[in-house]
């Protein structure tokens, strides 16, 4: 499934997430998905929200420096091997996985991956052909519950 991410430019400093967090809490604003990467002064605080659009508007107003990325949403089976078998499909199709992050949600809903590709498209019809059930559906940002 194709999702928005948004990624923040934050201080490498202490708090500088918490005032990120504080926009999303005092707005009820639901994080599903989350990365940090750190490059010297500043880092990028990608995440995957409930409600894309108005967080954007939101850290926008509140001064942070925002972009948004459309990235896959992998829901993935609870089992050894469940990731590489749709990394070695994207592979097979010479896509390019830029980064990934993801989390293990439970034993009976799976684990949970965000994917940035050079090539969104074709990844989501390689990865959305197989077997396994990665609940791809094309559908921008169609999340049922907390769990996309």
């Amino acid at each position: 499934m194709i999702v928005r991410q948004l990624s923040v430019i934050v201080e490498n400093r202490p708090g500088a997430i918490t005032e990120v967090l504080a926009v999303l809490k005092e707005n009820g604003v639901n994080l599903r998905a989350s990365a940090l990467a750190e490059s010297g002064e500043f880092g990028i605080f990608r995440i995957v929200v409930n409600d894309p659009e108005k967080v954007e508007r939101l850290l926008r107003d509140s001064n942070f420096t925002v972009r948004v990325t459309q990235v896959i949403g992998l829901a993935l089976d609870d089992d050894a091997g469940s990731l590489y078998r749709n990394m070695l499909k994207l592979t097979d199709a010479r896509i390019n996985v830029e980064y990934i992050y993801g989390f293990a949600a439970s034993a009976d809903i799976g684990a949970r991956v965000i994917l940035k590709v050079d090539n969104l498209e074709l990844a989501v019809r390689i990865i959305s052909e197989q077997e396994y059930d990665t609940k791809l559906d094309n559908e921008v940002d169609e999340m049922p519950e907390f769990y996309w």
